[in-house]
């Protein structure tokens, strides 16, 4: 699985050219530039972040899971993971992190899932599908994407384990209050966010919280 990378940055908050408090549960959408330096800070712990990336000059260029896991040979991301697109560029490194781990393969919630891993009267319930079509209705135009440019996302803060058969499970976070990944841009991105709504398993502690967004320019 490879080993965690813990490390603290040096940044000041204080200083961030961006600093925004996303409500749980809620959609974001913004453009981070070459150089930036992007954090996604969990207030509270436990908290799920679907998260997606997208060149900003060409949509057709997005994160990829697959080219993600190929390159450090590795499922989950930690310090020096590089966020790879399915062209086969780095996107984003990441140059900080006070978690530790984060997961590619267990996707986003959806009506079709909850309904598969809960109940059918569990199919209606708010899901990080839902976010990211209402963030695409608000502000994809901007750059051309629709609903048929959602790849599969990755999981900040998630702790999805691969059990032994090959199976996926959704365990406690292995966050905290305060715990941060940090993320210099290696080219211009979208970057398009889901603060999971999730109620129905223990990634976000059956309790949905705020995450902080900070972006600093380059020193």
């Amino acid at each position: 699985m490879g080993a965690i990378q813990i490390r603290q940055s040096r940044l000041d908050p204080g200083r961030a050219a961006y600093d925004f408090t996303l409500p749980a549960g809620e959609p974001w959408m913004h453009e981070i530039r070459r150089g930036q330096t992007f954090r996604i800070l969990d207030l509270e712990g436990n908290q799920a972040v679907d998260t997606l990336f997208f060149s900003a000059h060409d949509p057709a260029e997005r994160y990829s899971a697959q080219d993600t896991i190929r390159r450090q040979g590795n499922i989950y991301l930690t310090t020096g993971s590089a966020l790879m697109s399915n062209t086969g560029r780095v996107m984003l490194s990441i140059v900080a992190d006070t978690c530790g781990r984060h997961d590619t393969l267990g996707g986003a919630c959806a009506a079709e899932s909850n309904t598969v891993r809960y109940a059918l009267d569990r199919k209606y319930m708010h899901s990080c599908r839902d976010n990211f079509l209402i963030a695409l209705a608000r502000w994809g135009h901007r750059y051309g994407l629709t609903k048929r440019d959602i790849p599969s996302n990755i999981n900040f803060f998630m702790n999805v384990p691969v059990t032994e058969s090959g199976g996926l499970t959704f365990e406690d976070g292995v966050s905290a209050p305060g715990k941060y990944v940090e993320m210099r841009a290696e080219m211009d991105v979208v970057a398009l966010i889901s603060n999971c709504p999730q109620l129905n398993n223990p990634c976000n502690a059956y309790n949905p919280t705020p995450v902080r967004l900070l972006i600093w320019d380059p020193v």
